[in-house]
């Protein structure tokens, strides 16, 4: 069976789950390294499944939201979803992981307005 997460993080990510009132850095960095889709989950439901983090399809809009990571394990059998884990130092809860791609894309707007398409 494929799995994503090994049993420290699941841990970490299930017990932030628990903390909710809490704004979590994120625990793991979920990737498709043939794609810009990116996941940066920090919790982890009780029912093993449901992921909380920043989801970020790579259009410049990210969004806090949930995934479900068997849907996540179904996609890495079919695009050989990548795993790597994330430094514990430095930025601090989702807000920073959140700012490139926003201003990334504002960057690409200001560029294209004007310009008929």
């Amino acid at each position: 069976m494929l799995s994503l997460i090994d049993a420290a993080t699941r841990k970490l990510l299930l017990s932030n789950g628990r903390q909710r009132d809490r704004d979590h850095s994120p625990v793991v960095k979920l990737f498709n390294p043939m794609g810009p889709a990116t996941w940066l989950p920090c919790e982890l439901d009780a029912d093993g499944d449901t992921l909380f983090g920043l989801c970020d399809l790579g259009v410049g809009e990210p969004e806090l939201g949930y995934v479900s990571l068997e849907e996540l394990k179904r996609s890495a059998r079919a695009s050989q979803l990548a795993l790597n884990a994330i430094s514990r130092s430095g930025a601090r809860g989702q807000s920073p992981y959140m700012r490139v791609p926003r201003e990334q894309r504002a960057e690409s707007l200001s560029r294209t307005a004007g310009k008929t398409i």
